[in-house]
């Protein structure tokens, strides 16, 4: 019988959640939910002021449009999952729908990498070469520019999937995260994985290493033009425009970079905080970008006054 079982692919996976706090999930699950609420809240605010707003038709707010309904999806694609762990204790899932969830996942955050790298490019022309904005930023080029970075993320992660599955997994089902991560659902193939370990390193590195010289190489261009800038006002101005789009680059990055590093380097790091630090990187960006902009953008921040407070401008 045992013999039957070991050859028999398993359908489906059980997730954990967060290893070792499994008697706090109940808790964990509150500020899962608030993320995810504030997420969903925040980002339709964002697309409906500035499909509400004339003054807002612009390429940079159509960029953050595209960024905030993929921060939406990006956090239901986990969010929904680990809820269904933390309060109603749905730990399976079936296979293809694990492979599923590890996609689009892992396709979102490189489309959001992309749409930052866009943004950057967006800063820049304002920036550097203003008076050519309007005909270099047209509504067709801001298309193509979203196009592509899906394209790019939906080709890269495609092979993941397909990869695993062509392994075995006869034993091991269960699975030490809050999600189907990539490499944690590699782990249990009964079988050499290296080539998926390899690409999957390579997506991570080539896009991320891509994407920050891009917007670092945007940045330096940005900076090198502010500084010729005569007037102290013109320079704050002018860096004024990108300190939102700063914010939401270390937002994403910051966690991210902390995650890859534990992962990789910290192997005296508990697997609790391991998952923790992965949750907090598809959750907390897509809950702070709406807020940083509303924050930082005027335009934005004074139509959500209007829509709540009709009578009452903004005074910073």
């Amino acid at each position: 019988m045992a013999d039957n079982v070991t050859h028999h692919r398993i359908t489906s996976f059980f997730l954990v959640g967060v290893p070792e706090l499994e008697n706090f999930h109940c808790w964990i699950g509150i500020p899962v939910w608030l993320l995810f609420m504030l997420t969903l809240l925040g980002n339709s605010i964002i697309i409906a002021t500035i499909k509400l707003e004339p003054s807002l038709h612009h390429p940079m707010y159509f960029f953050l449009c595209m960024l905030a309904m993929n921060d939406m999806c990006l956090t239901s694609s986990a969010a929904i999952k680990m809820l269904g762990i933390f309060w109603f204790n749905a730990h399976w899932i079936d296979f293809d729908v694990c492979l599923t969830q590890m996609y689009f996942i892992h396709t979102l955050c490189i489309v959001e990498s992309a749409l930052l790298v866009a943004m950057a490019f967006d800063r820049y022309v304002a920036v550097c070469i203003p008076l050519h904005y309007s005909t270099i930023l047209k509504t067709s080029l801001v298309i193509k520019l979203g196009m592509a970075g899906m394209t790019r993320a939906i080709l890269m992660v495609l092979p993941c999937p397909l990869l695993i599955n062509r392994l075995p997994y006869y034993t091991k089902y269960i699975i030490n995260h809050a999600y189907c991560e990539h490499m944690a659902v590699v782990k249990l193939a009964d079988a050499n994985t290296l080539i998926n370990r390899a690409y999957g390193i390579s997506v991570a590195l080539s896009v991320s290493v891509l994407d920050l010289c891009l917007i670092g190489l945007s940045y330096m261009k940005i900076l090198q033009a502010v500084f010729r800038l005569s007037s102290q006002n013109a320079r704050s101005k002018a860096l004024g425009t990108c300190v939102a789009h700063v914010c939401t680059i270390l937002a994403f990055y910051t966690p991210a970079l902390f995650s890859f590093l534990t992962h990789r380097f910290g192997q005296q790091v508990s697997s609790s905080v391991h998952i923790i630090l992965a949750s907090v990187y598809l959750l907390l960006p897509p809950t702070a970008n709406p807020l940083v902009y509303g924050i930082k953008t005027k335009q934005i921040r004074d139509r959500v006054l209007g829509l709540f407070f009709p009578n009452k401008k903004s005074e910073f």
